[in-house]
Formats: C-alpha cells, structure tokens, sequence
C-alpha cells in the first residue's frame, strides 16, 4: 500500500495540523497556490514532494514547478493540476485513473468515467466558512481511495 498525502491551497501557510495529518505520508503532492517556497522544504522533510504551480505563485522561485505534472504510483496514474476548469485532456483516454487539483478551496472527491477527481481543499488561511483539510489517497493492489481530512483549527 502506498499512502499519498495532498495538500493545495497553502497561500503560504503550513499549519503544524496539516503537517501532523500528512505524517507517515510515502509520498505529498501539492496541487497549487503555494505561497513560499518553505512549504515545500517543510513537506519535503516528511516525503518525497510533487507540486505544481498555481494562479498566485507568481515569485521567481515559483518558476520551479510546472503548471501541471504526472505521479505514477502503485500501478496508479495521476495527473495533477491547481485549477480544474482548465483540465484540457481526457483522463479516461489517456489512462489517468485519478486528477488531483485545487484552488477552489472547496474539498471534493467525485469518481466519473472511471476516474477520481480529488482535491483535498484548503490547508491555507480559511476562505468564507469553508473547511481547512488535507486529503489522503491510499494506492492498493493498483486501485485508488481518497479521503479528504479536515483539520481542527
């Protein structure tokens, strides 16, 4: 089994709740709207780290991550992008079993076509009365589960 951590949506804050609900992660992706280039150092410390840009990663060190980026885990493909809307491919067709993304800030997880469309929420500043969470994908036997994990803050 392979334990993937998700977080999106830190604008530049990594609470330590957020950080105890991806301990034990083999592997973190981040789907965009970092914040600071520490966040990653941070979730780095815990496992092995995929991030990709988002709309307000705009600093010169947030050139590094691309806009989009691919996790192959456990027999499990996963595409990863920071806005969802601008999803321009056929995950079914390409053989993604699962799309991570973010920026909504809203936590949602919907299979459709076969496919997991994930995304874990905010574990940044709270955004209106939504939550803040983490989410977790759990990769078994080349199957996939999501789960989203709202921290108490």
């Amino acid at each position: 089994m392979v334990r993937i951590g998700v977080i999106s949506d830190t604008h530049g804050l990594l609470r330590v709740e957020a950080l105890k609900a991806l301990g034990g992660s083999d592997y973190i992706i981040h789907a965009g709207d970092i914040g600071a280039p520490e966040i990653l150092e941070k979730l780095g410390a815990i496992a092995p780290v995929t991030a990709v840009r988002g709309n307000v990663d705009s600093a010169a060190w947030a050139k590094k991550p691309p806009v989009t980026d691919l996790v192959d885990m456990g027999g499990v493909s996963i595409y990863v992008l920071h806005n969802l809307q601008e999803l321009n491919l056929t995950p079914e067709v390409v053989g993604f079993r699962v799309v991570v993304s973010g920026h909504s800030h809203m936590p949602m997880q919907k299979t459709q076509n076969g496919v997991l469309y994930f995304n874990p929420g905010s574990a940044g500043p709270r955004r209106f009365k939504l939550p803040v969470s983490v989410g977790r994908l759990l990769v078994r036997d080349g199957r996939v589960e999501g789960e989203i994990v709202e921290l108490r803050v």
